[in-house]
């Protein structure tokens, strides 16, 4: 549905991206992630036909985004980290203002606005003046007016920045709502969010995408997957050699402590990361009494999203082996 070759966009002699190259399938959420800066709007304007591209191509239902941007827009909903609203009108008239300068049929214009207003719940406000209504409710107008035409493709920029918890979760919600009806490309810097609602995720650093996969996938394969932090009585290094013989571990590591523990005198922590689907708790603890050494702590310990976006933002590093074009 949505593909991107080799963008890149440059203002003077300032790359924003660099060689971004990545596809969304039908009725996917794709989450494009990263810091503050990293091109996440500049990639998103692109495809909206907001700004041009300096090289490269980009491709939404078909239709190049450059050649055929008239018939991109057609098929494309776009809500900036800005809704564009009129703070004046009510928010059904607004809707049908939107509708109609989106090239919905007269006949099929009070349907469509219908619908919006159902499946972004603003029964009780369409007839509201718009700059009455919270920060979340101008919200889920924003994305009203994204998707009153009903596209088949939807871009979302920042959907849910300054609110609060609950309408967090209600923009969230109808985020995923829209999955399957339409493909979404969701831009955020906030983890939970797309750990919450995306199906594949898109890590741009400083205007490079530096991987593309499942959340699951990425966490797996990045940071070694699930483990367990381990503190003993002994000699660590022993207690390595012991540990890396045990079916399902693939990596033994020496930690400064326990996570949440001060260091102790002959005490030795330890991490060791399990391999993909293995659970090996029980045999690290069989093996490690059976062999002498004072267990004191063994607990469980899970990657997350957030292990992953600092390893590949801060260390800067681009893992050929995780990306998916």
């Amino acid at each position: 549905m949505i593909e991107v070759e080799h963008l890149s966009k440059i203002y003077g002699s300032t790359p924003a991206i660099t060689d971004v190259t990545f596809s969304v399938e039908p009725g996917e959420i794709l989450g494009l992630l990263g810091p503050n800066g990293a091109g996440k709007t500049t990639t998103m304007r692109i495809l909206a036909g907001y700004l041009p591209a300096t090289n490269g191509n980009a491709r939404i239902a078909g239709y190049d985004v450059h050649e055929n941007s008239l018939a991109v827009r057609q098929r494309i909903g776009y809500l900036p980290e800005t809704p564009p609203l009129y703070p004046d009108m009510t928010v059904e008239g607004f809707l049908h203002f939107v509708a109609r300068i989106k090239g919905v049929s007269a006949g099929d214009r009070s349907n469509k606005v219908v619908a919006a207003i159902k499946r972004c719940n603003l029964e009780d406000k369409q007839q509201v003046i718009i700059r009455k209504l919270s920060k979340g409710y101008r919200q889920r107008v924003g994305i009203a007016q994204a998707i009153v035409h009903d596209p088949p493709a939807i871009i979302l920029d920042e959907p849910t920045v300054g609110l609060d918890p609950r309408q967090i979760i209600e923009v969230r919600n109808l985020i995923k709502s829209l999955a399957g009806t339409h493909t979404i490309i969701l831009s955020t810097h906030i983890l939970p969010e797309v750990s919450m609602t995306c199906s594949r995720v898109a890590i741009i650093n400083r205007g490079k995408l530096v991987a593309t996969n499942t959340p699951e996938n990425l966490m797996t394969q990045l940071t070694g997957g699930s483990g367990y932090e381990i503190e003993i009585e002994g000699e660590a290094a022993l207690a390595k050699q012991v540990l890396q013989n045990i079916a399902g571990v693939s990596l033994v590591e020496s930690i400064p402590t326990a996570a949440g523990h001060q260091p102790q005198a002959n005490r030795a922590y330890l991490r060791v990361i399990s391999q993909p689907g293995k659970e090996p708790g029980r045999d690290i603890a069989t093996t490690l009494v059976r062999a002498g050494f004072g267990l004191h702590e063994l607990r469980r310990v899970n990657a997350t999203l957030e292990d992953v976006f600092l390893q590949l933002t801060t260390e800067e590093k681009h893992l050929e082996a995780v990306t998916e074009f």
